[in-house]
């Protein structure tokens, strides 16, 4: 195993310390290094926090700044941050409004945002926004349910734009709920990862293999299967999108997410999210926003995965509105 870098068991933190130093103008540490904020917090918005294992940036540090995250708790890699992080990030960010946690839901995101959030009831007025994007994980591992993957950026964005524009801590926990049942992700990889502290590839495929359905910790998928081309790799994605929802699809208005897992060079995204759209308009489904590239991550998984999401007037203006982090910034010249 070839690496950047000095020790495995080191690697997480230097990396933070790299990241802040490289947008200092954005973001900083908060309190004993324990979480990453941003720069120049709101007094009385409510907060945005989320976190989760490192190994999958730009998820989640990426993300902090303004109209997205206030902070954002990083665990060891494919490890869930502790709660006394998710505790320090709730006691220095929340300006008096109260915080909005939103949680992949994997087992140990979980576990340790309810244990923070319960830990500081009476303290702080916090709610929860799972998030469980992920078709193929009925009966994944690491979570009960769906898991939460790529299309957590989506959350972050619109919720934290919603925070942004004033909206109240009820009035967000109720629109993360309704976004949560129209956005669905499916993931597909070419090769496994190769994870620092172990030196081994999670998984290993032989040369006309792919692995259908996995995740974003390195996980095996639901089924192995002989590789396919690009037309039908796509179409199988899409299609298991589709025929998770209960819903009539003709003049739905849609953001389509080709998200790559850090493997993945960026003409192959592009080439995907070409045959995605076409796929999805030809269901009568309009792509009214598009996001390509390589944002929530399996360290050097060679993969990607499809996230599509059926966006309401209200959440369309929130995708919109002005954003200032190191990954995402538009609609402003700060």
């Amino acid at each position: 195993m070839k690496k950047f870098m000095n020790k495995a068991e080191s690697m997480v933190a230097e990396s933070l310390e790299g990241f802040v130093s490289a947008h200092e103008a954005l973001v900083m540490f908060g309190s004993q290094r324990k979480f990453i904020r941003r720069r120049h917090l709101v007094p009385g918005k409510v907060a945005i926090i989320s976190g989760g294992g490192a190994g999958h940036e730009p998820l989640h540090v990426g993300f902090v700044g303004d109209g997205m995250l206030d902070a954002a708790c990083t665990g060891h890699i494919f490890t869930s941050p502790t709660p006394d992080q998710i505790m320090a990030a709730i006691e220095e960010t929340d300006t008096g409004a109260g915080c909005l946690l939103v949680v992949k839901n994997y087992d140990g995101d979980v576990m340790n945002f309810e244990m923070a959030a319960e830990a500081l009831t009476g303290r702080h007025r916090i709610e929860t926004v799972i998030v469980d994007d992920d078709v193929s994980s009925h009966w994944a591992a690491r979570s009960s349910g769906r898991r939460g993957v790529a299309g957590t950026l989506i959350f972050e964005k619109v919720l934290g734009a919603a925070a942004e524009s004033g909206m109240d801590l009820a009035g967000l926990k109720a629109l993360g709920e309704r976004i949560r049942r129209h956005v669905r992700t499916m993931g597909i990889a070419l090769g496994g990862v190769t994870v620092p502290d172990t030196a081994r590839t999670t998984f290993v495929l032989e040369a006309d293999e792919m692995e259908v359905g996995v995740g974003i910790h390195g996980e095996p998928g639901v089924s192995r299967q002989k590789l396919a081309d690009a037309d039908t790799i796509t179409a199988m994605l899409c299609n298991a999108i589709l025929a998770d929802w209960e819903m009539s699809n003709a003049g739905e208005r849609a953001l389509l997410l080709v998200n790559g897992f850090g493997g993945t060079p960026t003409p192959e995204l592009y080439l995907v999210y070409n045959l995605a759209r076409r796929t999805v308009e030809a269901k009568g489904i309009q792509v009214a926003r598009s996001l390509v590239g390589t944002y929530v991550t399996s360290l050097d998984m060679a993969g990607l995965s499809v996230t599509l999401a059926m966006l309401d007037d209200e959440a369309l203006h929130l995708w919109d509105a002005p954003v200032s982090t190191a990954v995402l910034h538009w609609g402003t010249n700060q």
